[in-house]
Formats: structure tokens, C-alpha cells, sequence
């Protein structure tokens, strides 16, 4: 504003370069298939947020789909049983980065 001081005004103009260069970081670092879903905004902050919305609606979904694939697998006897029981720790290690624990029970 034309009322505020010089000082106000050059920290606003560093506000706004930092938050240009982080936003051209963000937008550098990530895939580009990620990228064209993401909202497009002029602020670092929300783009941020838009992400991380992004990626805990995807996280969930993932979440689903691998808990019901570790409950309907079974031993069909197409491949050895150490594949099988290999499978499904994978399954778990997969679940347990998404913050979702698997307890031994469950896989035995």
C-alpha cells in the first residue's frame, strides 16, 4: 500500500520472490503426470496443501484396495508357496508405509 513503509514494502517483495521460487521448485520436483492433476495456484503454501489432500485421498484409496487384496488372496497352487507367503508380506510392507499395521494373525 502506498501508506505503508519502506521497510513493510520491501519485506513484502521478498515475501513474494521467495514464494515464486518455491512454488518454481514444487512445480520442478515434481513427475510430471503428478503435476497436470495438481490445482494450479500463485501460492507455495496452498500448493502444498492441495498435495498433501491429494496424496492422503490416494493414500486411503491405496489403503483399501491392498487391505481387500490381503483378505481375498489365497493359494491357488500356481506358484510355489514361498512366492505366495511372499506375496503377502509385501502386501503387508506396503500397508505398514502407508501407516496401516498388519498384524502377524491377520497373515497367518
Amino acid at each position: 500500500m502506498d501508506t505503508s513503509s519502506e521497510e513493510e514494502k520491501l519485506y513484502h517483495k521478498q515475501l513474494e520472490l521467495v514464494n515464486k521460487f518455491s512454488l518454481m521448485f514444487l512445480r520442478m520436483t515434481i513427475a510430471n503426470d503428478i503435476k497436470t492433476i495438481i490445482p494450479q495456484t500463485e501460492n507455495a503454501k496452498e500448493y502444498l496443501k492441495l498435495m498433501e489432500d491429494m496424496f492422503h485421498s490416494e493414500a486411503k484409496s491405496l489403503t483399501g484396495t491392498l487391505m481387500a487384496l490381503l483378505m481375498t488372496i489365497r493359494y491357488d497352487g500356481s506358484k510355489n508357496m514361498q512366492e505366495h507367503i511372499i506375496e503377502m508380506s509385501d502386501i503387508a510392507a506396503r500397508l505398514k508405509t502407508l501407516r496401516m499395521t498388519v498384524d502377524d494373525f491377520l497373515l497367518v
